[in-house]
């Protein structure tokens, strides 16, 4: 049996924190340059050997993206990122797309571990045994990979090539996300790290002699967002995907919040224990499915682990996100004498109200902010400072440890803004 890891992201410094409080066995980030996802924090080189060294102190391996498409500006300044990330940092593997950049860590970092990153477009045997005598530990497949290809190619290839796949969050349209439409019209190098996502936008179209009665472009009745995709989950199918011999189950976005990292990173990690423990008898926990529905999310599918892309293209009808929880506060401790709970606001938040948590371990049942105060303890009837600290008192015992989420049902408008 393999014994897939749970693989979070760390878009920042707290995401990381907060994907390893709630479970995960290994985290992805990006230093400034060299990764796909620049609008996520990221972190610079300091910051980044804290975080490395914060997760090797919990036992947790730590990937760095350095899968842009590279130019030959990039590979001509790469040997110094390399050098930082395996001898400074000290990360456990990174992740590669471009061959220059794999053929570059070679040289520079011969013993630093090498993932082939889904930008690769990896689908089949032939091409992971070629990464593999390359000198590849693990190759991250191409989404457009189904189950059944998954089981075949990891009967095709040696048992210690290590699979990854991605089984939660936003796909792409464009095939292993190589897509050009964030360049050509914002000009933002969508393979170099910075698309901005045209995928997710409404499209009309004109005839050249009236430019001014403009129609939709309609997939269906549904609407004309043609080319946004489904957001994947497969937190009901982790039997078959270990049992298809995939190692590490990857969770996407790293530009979503602490609290998308934690929800996401709970549920599969509860899910993959649960597994281990009994696979004949594992069953798929109704409050992991309200949980991921309450993160930010277009609707879910399964991605193409079920589906042909060119019979079921998984495109969504809406451009918006779906059901997100807001995010109050986030709890920083307890304080034994007032016998109040040390919060960290993030929405306003008010007296009376009825709070839901998340939790790195165990579920709680809603409770209500009996008493809030503010530092200087005078009382409040609601926190409206973004990221004030207050104190909080629960109408019943209830145990809420550090790094807790609060969250509340939208119903709310005054300053809201989803999943921080």
């Amino acid at each position: 049996m393999f014994v897939p890891e749970v693989l979070s992201p760390a878009g920042d410094m707290d995401k990381l924190k907060t994907a390893i409080a709630y479970g995960a066995d290994a985290v992805y980030m990006s230093g400034k340059n060299y990764g796909l996802r620049t609008f996520s924090g990221n972190f610079e080189h300091d910051d980044m050997k804290e975080a490395v060294s914060y997760a090797h102190s919990k036992g947790v391996k730590c990937y760095v993206t350095m899968n842009i498409l590279a130019l030959e500006d990039d590979i001509s300044k790469v040997d110094d990122e390399i050098d930082f990330v395996a001898h400074e940092a000290k990360a456990d593997a990174v992740l590669i797309s471009d061959p220059g950049i794999f053929m570059r860590a070679r040289k520079v970092a011969p013993d630093l571990e090498l993932h082939i990153s889904t930008q690769a477009s990896v689908t089949n045997s032939e091409a992971c045994r070629f990464w593999y005598e390359q000198g590849a530990k693990r190759i991250v497949l191409a989404r457009e990979c189904s189950l059944e290809q998954i089981r075949n190619i990891r009967r095709n290839i040696p048992e210690d090539l290590e699979l990854e796949a991605f089984i939660h969050g936003a796909m792409c349209m464009s095939y292993s996300g190589r897509c050009i439409l964030s360049n050509y019209f914002t000009g933002r190098r969508a393979n170099g790290g910075a698309c901005a996502q045209p995928c997710r936008w409404g499209y009309e179209i004109s005839e050249e002699k009236r430019p001014d009665d403009r129609l939709p472009i309609e997939q269906d009745t549904h609407g004309t967002y043609i080319l946004s995709s489904n957001d994947i989950c497969m937190i009901e199918h982790v039997p078959e995907l270990a049992e298809a011999g995939i190692n590490s189950f990857k969770i996407e976005g790293r530009i979503k919040g602490s609290y998308y990292a934690a929800a996401t990173t709970k549920v599969y990690r509860e899910a993959v224990d649960l597994y281990l423990r009994d696979p004949e008898g594992y069953k798929t926990d109704s409050r992991w499915l309200e949980l991921l529905d309450k993160v930010v999310h277009r609707d879910y599918a399964t991605g193409f682990f079920y589906d042909n892309p060119g019979d079921n293209a998984q495109i969504g009808s809406e451009r918006t996100y779906n059901k997100p929880a807001f995010v109050v506060g986030v709890v920083e401790g307890y304080d034994e004498e007032k016998a109040m709970f040390v919060v960290s606001q993030r929405n306003k938040l008010y007296k009376g109200d009825s709070l839901n948590v998340l939790k790195p371990k165990g579920w709680e049942i809603p409770f209500s902010a009996a008493e809030i105060f503010d530092m200087d303890m005078n009382p409040l009837e609601s926190v409206p400072h973004p990221q004030m600290k207050f104190y909080m008192k629960a109408d019943r015992d209830i145990d809420l440890p550090a790094g807790s989420f609060l969250s509340r049902d939208g119903d709310k408008d005054e300053g809201i803004l989803p999943n921080s």
